[in-house]
């Protein structure tokens, strides 16, 4: 294979595309966790975005799914946490790419005395618009997870392990 400036030039920009990419999802994620609603909406392509989490019904717009969030994920004691890893983004033309990632999900939650572990496998699609990159679509599964409730002394009750429960979802 013969390198050439034009070549490095592409590799360079694949590269700093998939970058762009990783960096978008972990604001997004970040955002979730630090009840930041501004900043997640502003990691969603603003006209359609398509946001489909198993558990939660589907969205196909950004405001719509913000507006649920702060209200179930932007209350005093919930908190949550978003560790997402395993990227895989493939560049499918100048400004659209996919992306897989799996999902470490954890919500505390002190009015029900509660902690949500999930496994969540992400498929997403994403579109540069004016020079950046959004989240154009989400979508989530489910792997697994363990569900605990904590009495007041400290003991934990395991609720449900395995498969979850279909009432309870993750963002």
């Amino acid at each position: 294979m013969t390198l050439t400036l034009e070549s490095l030039a592409a590799r360079i920009a694949a590269l700093e595309d998939i970058e762009a990419i990783r960096q978008l999802k972990a604001r997004y994620l970040r955002g979730c966790d630090l009840k930041q609603p501004e900043v997640v909406r502003d990691t969603l392509l603003p006209d359609g975005a398509v946001i489909a989490y198993e558990g939660f019904p589907p969205f196909d717009n950004r405001d719509a799914f913000v507006a649920v969030f702060e209200q179930m994920g932007c209350q005093p004691g919930v908190h949550d946490l978003h560790h997402a890893t395993n990227s895989e983004i493939t560049l499918t033309g100048a400004d659209e790419a996919v992306g897989k990632w799996s999902l470490n999900f954890r919500s505390i939650i002190m009015a029900t005395r509660s902690v949500i572990q999930m496994g969540v496998e992400y498929e997403d699609r994403y579109l540069r618009r004016d020079g950046r990159w959004y989240i154009a679509e989400t979508r989530s599964t489910r792997t697994g997870c363990l569900i605990e409730q904590v009495d007041e002394a400290g003991k934990t009750t395991v609720v449900a392990m395995g498969d979850p429960p279909a009432a309870y979802g993750e963002g």
